[in-house]
């Protein structure tokens, strides 16, 4: 039996995180040679997960540079990956989600005519703006794609309504939810331990408040209303919350966050938590607040009540199941919605409750034998 070349790409966190289940059962899957290749589009917070994981790539492209235009971004992948290409020639490339590192992968895989399956398909806002450019590359990987593992049945919907071949897409589940049953069954960091201790959370009777933002949507005017709206909670619950803000070095969200929220007794500003400890920090949470994709479906699948602070969202599954409400970025709204939630234990009860609409931790699994499935997709 020939062997199927699959070679995986992929440059983010993200991207990592939910690839790492299905890089797993690649590895273990008679019939299919897996190898990996990461751009680095994001390096340290990449490293994190490779290490992790255990994630070992064949091909690392370090392609990361401070501060870098996407346009830069995308010509150095199509420059550095094309090679890689060449000396592989894999029968597949996989690609997850939208960033543009996937976008830019799957294109330089159909300039060679090799198949591309593009892991969580499917999400749409419908506004090419919002989230910025995540939603044009999602739309630019659908018309390339040759196989589409849809997370959820809505997900698949999008894809059909943009007269996508229905037998060139499955309903997989969300591949964050394979790794999100590893991660929580993992020990709880003695780091986790330790902060939320100094944050006196549990030992001092405080609560948790979870926030991260860091989308370009929400540079400049947004990023200050949202820390605006911060500061309100903070002042009016100095007595009882802890807010912890995990900031992603980007200048455009590090300066206005520490310039507008440092020193305030309350609000502690962290560098980015590595993956295991944001999870099992995000487990002790009591309300989150987030302009996160990924978060979105993590603190559904744990069942913690989550503001959205963005207009849309690609995954309003959470909405309809309950656990998430999109807030936008104005303060007043987002203040008015944590108070409902802090303030009224029945409106928090409807919305903390584990219904989870994005998997069973299984969606590893059907993307590799749907991949199996259609190995020859030319």
């Amino acid at each position: 039996m020939k062997q199927i070349k699959v070679l995986t790409i992929f440059g983010t966190r993200p991207e990592a995180v939910k690839l790492a289940p299905v890089i797993r059962e690649l590895q273990k899957t008679p019939g299919i040679e897996s190898t990996l290749c990461i751009t680095a589009q994001h390096r340290e917070m990449l490293d994190q997960v490779l290490n992790l994981f255990e994630i070992h790539p064949d091909f690392d492209l370090d392609l990361m540079k401070p501060d870098q235009l996407l346009s830069a971004l995308t010509a150095e992948i199509f420059t550095h990956l094309d090679p890689v290409l060449e000396i592989i020639q894999p029968d597949w490339v996989l690609v997850q989600g939208d960033t543009t590192t996937a976008m830019a992968a799957s294109i330089a895989a159909h300039y060679r005519r090799i198949c591309v399956g593009h892991v969580e398909a499917g999400l749409r806002t419908h506004d090419k703006w919002q989230p910025f450019p995540e939603e044009t590359n999602r739309r630019i990987l659908s018309a390339v794609a040759d196989l589409h593992f849809a997370p959820t049945r809505l997900s698949k919907q999008n894809l059909l309504d943009e007269n996508i071949d229905p037998g060139l897409i499955v309903v997989t589940g969300n591949t964050v939810i394979d790794a999100l049953e590893w991660i929580t069954k993992q020990p709880e960091p003695e780091s986790v331990k330790a902060l939320l201790s100094d944050m006196g959370i549990k030992r001092g009777g405080y609560e948790l408040i979870l926030m991260t933002a860091h989308r370009r949507e929400n540079f400049g005017k947004p990023i200050e209303d949202i820390c605006s709206a911060i500061l309100t909670l903070a002042s009016k619950y100095s007595d009882r919350l802890q807010f912890l803000y995990p900031v992603h070095p980007n200048p455009h969200i590090h300066e206005p966050v520490h310039r507008l929220l440092s020193g305030v007794s309350n609000i502690h500003l962290t560098s980015p938590l590595e993956y295991i400890e944001l999870i099992h920090t995000l487990s002790h949470a009591k309300l989150v607040l987030t302009d996160s994709g990924g978060i979105q479906e993590e603190a559904t699948g744990l069942g913690k009540p989550t503001l959205v602070l963005r207009e849309v969202t690609e995954r309003p599954e959470g909405v309809e199941a309950g656990v998430l409400e999109l807030v936008g970025t104005n303060p007043e709204r987002i203040v008015a919605s944590s108070l409902k939630l802090l303030e009224d234990k029945t409106s928090y009860d409807r919305m903390a409750h584990a219904a989870n609409p994005y998997g069973d931790g299984h969606a590893s699994e059907r993307i590799v034998r749907f991949l199996l499935e259609h190995s020859a997709c030319k």
